[in-house]
């Protein structure tokens, strides 16, 4: 079992499990940490082929973390929702603690139970789906239902770079490359901004922006019908699709800028309404993403420490465990 590292003065050691766009964004958002440090980041790649940001720090297979359970406080794991986290965050919870993004909302409660099995197994602390959807909008539909109970809940997301719905219509014959955005429908936000509460449907809160690159040779129709039709992915929205060069997708669209809102429309007695609204307007989606993992990684050294065994989310943690602050500091500065 990881050992504890409890000391105050001492750094909280940090693993990092897979070295993509994620993986890449821990390692630079534990750099603004001081509290924390990376000990290791750890690959299914040839560890030579791999260039850290910072020089330093240690690559090893991953086949090394067995024999590195004494080296690591919490492992943050950057893999994927689809195939890797299922298998590696109830494989390693039986022995580190660790942080994922499992993102899969249905299947959270499947995930839940096997990670919490390998925890409570090993008396390690391991906290799922952190992130921002699911994680940060999580905390602020449950904050916007705890406080406004007679009311209703939207989420809205983008304007935002949508991964799988681009590697959706990359796959669509004819399509040499391409990108998809995810935009909210402005006259729908503003309705559920002035708290009349609407019956929105799909297709009124959200519409989608395509950007493609045609094959030589394709029929820019036959592709641009392939796409807007597209069972689950588009059939349900107003889809736009721009064909564009080679060149202008690699100039203008290899950043991963995402957000959205997640607004609470209630009212408290007959005629008073009150609206909650969080928002995130991110220049890049995995660095985000990868700033709310390193912080629950602290929350869950803390609570590991404290013996708090088992699987977590965000709704176990009390937010004075994210900061690197004093609770006595926080009273003073942020209450």
């Amino acid at each position: 079992m990881a050992q504890a590292h409890s000391s105050s003065t001492s750094p909280i050691r940090i693993g990092i499990v897979g070295y993509g766009n994620l993986g890449r964004g821990v390692e630079a958002a534990i750099a603004k940490n001081p509290d924390l440090q990376v000990v290791g980041i750890y690959t299914r790649r040839d560890p030579a082929q791999l260039q850290p940001l910072h020089a330093g720090t240690p690559v090893h297979r991953m086949d090394a973390l067995a024999q590195h359970q004494d080296r690591v406080d919490v492992l943050i794991l950057c893999g994927g929702s689809k195939d890797d986290l299922p298998v590696q965050s109830p494989q390693l919870a039986a022995q580190f603690s660790l942080v994922d993004s499992f993102d899969t909302h249905a299947r959270i409660p499947e995930h839940f139970a096997a990670v919490d099995a390998a925890a409570q197994g090993g008396q390690t602390t391991a906290l799922i789906s952190a992130g921002w959807d699911p994680g940060m909008f999580s905390l602020n539909r449950l904050m916007g239902e705890a406080l406004l109970p007679d009311g209703v809940t939207y989420t809205f997301w983008g304007k935002g770079l949508s991964q799988g719905h681009s590697d959706a219509i990359r796959r669509v014959p004819g399509v040499a490359g391409g990108v998809q955005y995810t935009i909210p429908v402005d006259e729908a936000v503003e309705q559920v901004r002035s708290g009349t509460r609407p019956d929105l449907t799909t297709r009124q809160k959200h519409r989608r922006e395509c950007h493609v690159v045609l094959a030589e040779g394709a029929d820019a129709d036959a592709v641009r019908r392939s796409i807007v039709e597209m069972p689950h992915y588009f059939d349900q929205y107003d889809t736009t699709v721009h064909f564009i060069s080679a060149e202008e997708l690699a100039r203008d669209h290899t950043a991963m800028p995402h957000g959205g809102f997640v607004i609470r429309s209630g009212s408290t007695s007959d005629g008073v309404s009150q609206v909650v609204e969080y928002r995130l307007q991110l220049d890049s989606n995995p660095e985000f993403t990868a700033s709310v993992l390193v912080a629950y990684a602290r929350a869950v050294h803390r609570m590991r420490v404290a013996r708090q065994y088992g699987c977590k989310t965000v709704f176990d943690v009390a937010p004075g465990l994210l900061s690197p602050r004093s609770a006595q500091e926080l009273r003073a500065d942020l209450l």
